[in-house]
């Protein structure tokens, strides 16, 4: 997967290098973020596909403009069937490039002769699982969450009571009012409904045809060995999981670096008022005149500076305490010390350097995984969440002056850092531990609940209770009789009684 997807799994794959590991990046042809020629110790073994680099940004630019600004403005349904096409565009997408890996008996042969011992993935990209199966080794997930948690609810068999564990992209948090776990229901069966209609089917059949046996997408991801969640308790909500379930939020986090001379220079002139760090992430490029002016105008009205992650054309509103880059070195300005707040889209990553670091946020999230995060970091009194639609100038500056002026948020997003720190493993210590686990004892089958060897009615004992209903009724059934029978007996002794 591309964007903060593969910042995070580099993480894993850099840290797995410097402990003396051999690692190959499998990646198609065409990427937008994965650079395959550049410097890094991490091989690259890249395969054709059909499309190219720059239909490939144009189907993600594309995409992020319509969730962004166009289909929340659609009713529910409409704005419903648009998320399914979006998900049968993205899933054909990655299916070629899938197609292009696995039938490709060149490829397949060479690595069947590196001899690899662990296959690790981003569940967002089907096909790695496949890829293991053919080469016959353990694979490990790396993920934050699959639509709604359905591949690890189906696939993965994590447990998930509608009555408190709030449904992904639900927008809710654990502790659930009647209504709102109405709405956390029909999230249920509606992503539970979606995944059925969702077209597993095609991806059933060709994972059958390349295996040559009987299987499915989900039987076959439900073989990972260890899937390491992007979160940990200071992000989520308590929750049951399983032991082959890790979480290993923020393993992406170090301490700040000394900042650019220039940039160190700007920030220093904050004097005590001190800095607002801004971005949007990796994948928004730029924003609308009209959004860009009314957020400058706002930022223009705060007495700290600010500096903003933005690549379009500049605002004509911009004030002079605020500063626009192509890019910044954003773990390394929420770790300044005179950074006041973060305004963010609301990506994992970028939270968790909010969280590692202790700075509070203002959330507007955008697409995506975004609002269910920032709802996540409100629920937790560490953010303000600014709906990027209907926003306007005066609700991102009453925004600003609530975080960075009301302690309760900086003391929380302190609460929230302390909590992180305090763990017997470094989140990316734990990951890789997880994976050469597994490499050194050829898997986690321990680990592996007994849930994937049972049928649905099974998992949720529909047999049993069925068996034992049939026992209750069988039971009632005969007592019933039996009082019956006794009754006439005894209605029948007293006739004769009375004839005698």
């Amino acid at each position: 997967m591309e964007y903060s997807h593969w910042i995070n799994l580099k993480a894993i794959l850099d840290e797995l290098l410097e402990r003396g590991h051999e690692v190959t990046v499998l990646t198609p042809s065409a990427t937008v973020f994965v650079d395959p020629s550049n410097s890094s110790r991490l091989h690259a073994e890249v395969f054709p596909v059909r499309i190219d680099r720059e239909d490939l940004a144009t189907f993600f630019e594309t995409l992020i403009t319509l969730w962004s600004y166009e289909w929340r403005k659609l009713p529910l349904l409409v704005y419903g069937a648009a998320m399914q096409d979006m998900a049968f565009q993205y899933s054909r997408l990655v299916k070629q490039q899938c197609e292009s890996a696995v039938l490709n008996n060149d490829l397949m042969e060479k690595l069947k002769k590196g001899r690899y011992e662990v296959v690790i993935s981003d569940t967002m990209c089907p096909c790695a699982e496949l890829i293991a199966e053919i080469l016959g080794i353990p694979f490990i997930y790396s993920l934050r969450f699959i639509m709604g948690n359905t591949y690890e609810k189906y696939c993965g068999g994590l447990p998930s009571p509608p009555s408190y564990v709030p449904v992904p992209m639900a927008i809710l948090t654990d502790k659930m009012t009647f209504m709102e776990r109405v709405k956390n229901m029909l999230f249920y069966i509606y992503f539970d409904f979606w995944f059925q209609n969702f077209d597993v089917k095609d991806w059933d059949q060709f994972y059958s045809d390349v295996l040559g046996r009987p299987t499915t997408l989900c039987e076959t991801m439900g073989k990972a060995e260890m899937w390491l969640i992007r979160t940990y308790w200071d992000f989520e909500f308590p929750r049951p999981y399983l032991p082959n379930f890790e979480f290993v939020g923020g393993l992406h986090c170090k301490p700040a670096k000394p900042l650019p001379e220039d940039m160190e220079k700007f920030v220093q002139s904050s004097g005590e008022h001190g800095i607002v760090v801004f971005s949007l992430g990796s994948m928004v490029k730029n924003l609308t005149d009209e959004k860009s002016n009314l957020i400058a105008a706002a930022l223009a009205q705060i007495p700290q500076k600010v500096l903003w992650r933005y690549k379009g054309k500049k605002p004509d509103t911009l004030g002079p305490n605020t500063k626009t880059f192509d890019w910044i070195p954003q773990n390394d300005l929420l770790g300044h010390p005179k950074t006041k707040a973060f305004i963010t889209h609301g990506g994992t990553n970028g939270i968790y350097e909010a969280i590692y670091h202790g700075i509070p946020m203002i959330g507007v999230p955008m697409f995506a995984d975004q609002p269910d995060n920032i709802a996540h970091m409100k629920a937790k009194g560490a953010a303000v969440e600014v709906d990027f639609n209907s926003m306007t100038t005066e609700d991102m500056l009453n925004a600003l002056k609530t975080v960075i002026n009301d302690p309760s948020y900086k003391e929380n997003a302190m609460r929230l850092s302390r909590i992180h720190h305090d763990q017997p493993v470094k989140p990316l210590d734990r990951a890789v531990f997880w994976i050469e686990f597994v490499m050194r004892h050829k898997g986690a089958k321990h680990l592996r609940p007994a849930a994937h060897d049972l049928t649905w009615y099974q998992y949720h004992s529909l047999d049993v209770i069925g068996f034992l209903l049939a026992c209750v009724a069988t039971v009632v059934f005969i007592v019933t009789k039996c009082c019956l029978f006794c009754c006439r007996k005894l209605g029948k002794t007293g006739k004769k009684q009375k004839r005698a």
